[in-house]
């Protein structure tokens, strides 16, 4: 398989459509950062990221997840109060 962005399976965002939660500690720090990211982190990662119209690599770690959610969380407004 190639590391091509158009070779990788993607969440989120369809082709055509329109337009886990938050960590404490930052993720670069986790000692299990570098794992593939959870199901749970999968599972809302793809919601987010379909809300927000975007695509995401799915083969993200721990950490690299962590960074999109609270990043996507912020986009469409899901941020934790």
């Amino acid at each position: 398989m190639s590391d091509t962005n158009d070779d990788r399976e993607m969440l989120g965002a369809t082709e055509g459509s329109g337009g886990g939660g938050s960590a404490e500690k930052d993720p670069s720090t986790w000692v299990t950062g570098d794992e593939p990211m959870t199901a749970p982190q999968r599972s809302y990662l793809d919601t987010l990221a379909r809300e927000a119209g975007e695509t995401i690599p799915a083969d993200l770690t721990k950490a690299e997840a962590s960074e999109q959610i609270d990043r996507l969380q912020g986009e469409t407004g899901r941020s934790p109060e």
